[in-house]
Parts: C-alpha cells; sequence; structure tokens
C-alpha cells in the first residue's frame, strides 16, 4: 500500500466520520453529549482539513480553479432548472 492509497483511505474514513457527528450532534437531546459530539466533530473537521493539505502538498489531491466565465456558465444553468 503507498502513500496516496493511505491518505485516500484516512480521508474517506475521516469524511465519514464527520457525518457520524453531525447526525449525532443534531439528534442529541441531552446538552452535555451534544456538545462533546461538538468537540468531535470540530476536532475530526480539523484532522480532515490537515489530510486534505498534506495529500495537495503531495500533488494527489489536485485543485483547479475556475474561472469566472465557467462560474457564471454553471449557475445560469442551475437557475434555469
Amino acid at each position: 500500500m503507498n502513500d496516496k492509497t493511505i491518505l485516500e483511505s484516512i480521508l474517506l474514513l475521516l469524511k465519514s466520520t464527520i457525518e457520524v457527528y453531525v447526525h449525532g450532534t443534531l439528534e442529541s437531546s441531552n446538552k452535555t453529549i451534544q456538545n462533546t459530539l461538538k468537540n468531535c466533530l470540530d476536532e475530526t473537521i480539523k484532522m480532515q482539513f490537515e489530510t486534505f493539505n498534506k495529500m495537495n502538498d503531495y500533488g494527489y489531491y489536485k485543485i483547479t480553479n475556475l474561472d469566472n466565465k465557467t462560474i457564471i456558465q454553471t449557475l445560469r444553468k442551475l437557475e434555469s432548472k
């Protein structure tokens, strides 16, 4: 298993964990539990962002900047639906 595969697996696991914490935070009826889950959510979001940045630094996660023309065209398509 190479570094890219490991980081991709970690990123997917973190994203899945974030979903669980979001739902748990929203559904909790006890303020103590809600605060605990929210803290876990915040920490997991930080880890996800750090993992994403590391992948980006290594060139494993490509970011493409869009020009304004492409953004406007996409918005117009969505508005017409």
